[in-house]
């Protein structure tokens, strides 16, 4: 993925999730169902994307990302929610809610 694709993807009005995630990580794979499920329930009303830090470093630097997972939620470009770690479904989707 290259940058300058990625920061026009999260230029959109709609909620982006972006998964900072690595394959060699444990918490990480915890959450692929999570987002999985997220998915189910919310549909189009948002577009989820996964970086993998290790093939992408250029984005994870941009993003300071020090430690995966770390899900970050765009709007309009802008970074409206940030938290590392495993985030339970219900979180997630409260977060995603409010951001319509």
């Amino acid at each position: 993925m290259e940058n300058q694709s990625f920061s026009e993807m999260i230029q959109g009005k709609a909620p982006i999730l972006v998964n900072f995630s690595a394959e060699w990580c444990g918490p990480c794979k915890m959450m692929k169902p999570i987002l999985e499920e997220l998915k189910k329930e919310m549909g189009d009303r948002v577009k989820i994307i996964k970086v993998d830090v290790d093939k992408n470093p250029e984005a994870a630097r941009s993003f300071k990302i020090s430690g995966v997972p770390t899900l970050m939620l765009f709007r309009n470009g802008k970074q409206e929610w940030r938290q590392s770690g495993v985030v339970p479904a219900d979180h997630l989707k409260r977060i995603l809610t409010e951001a319509f």
